[in-house]
Formats: C-alpha cells, structure tokens, sequence
C-alpha cells in the first residue's frame, strides 16, 4: 500500500488519507491534488484578486510505501 505526502512552499506537509494499491496509482494521485492545489489558488484569486494575489507557490508531492 502506498501513500502521498504533499509538501507546501512554505515548507509545511501533509500525508493524505487515500491508501493506494500501486506506487503509480499513488504517483497519478499526488499529480491530481497538486493540480487541484493550483487550481484552487488561481480560483480564489478570480474571486477576490485584493485578498488573493495569484502566486507561483505550487505544491510537491512524495509517495511513501506503507
């Protein structure tokens, strides 16, 4: 069983819930939530560019075996 651990730019990190059965499966997960961090960031600054400057911070990702 496999693990994602995402890593934050400001250092911070997270290990996800979701188990996953193979090491690519666990690989195309972290790829999915990385973009889905992004993704969020470039949504909130749409809705509210004052309060949210559209950065360049992205988010890494490491697949831990369990």
């Amino acid at each position: 069983m496999y693990k994602v651990v995402i890593t934050f730019s400001d250092g911070t990190s997270h290990e996800l819930e979701e188990l996953c059965e193979s090491e690519s499966e666990a690989n195309d997960y972290g790829m999915y939530m990385a973009s889905c961090y992004s993704q969020g960031q470039e949504i909130l600054h749409m809705s509210n560019p004052g309060d949210y400057p559209l950065t360049d911070d992205e988010a890494d990702f490491e697949v831990i075996e369990i």
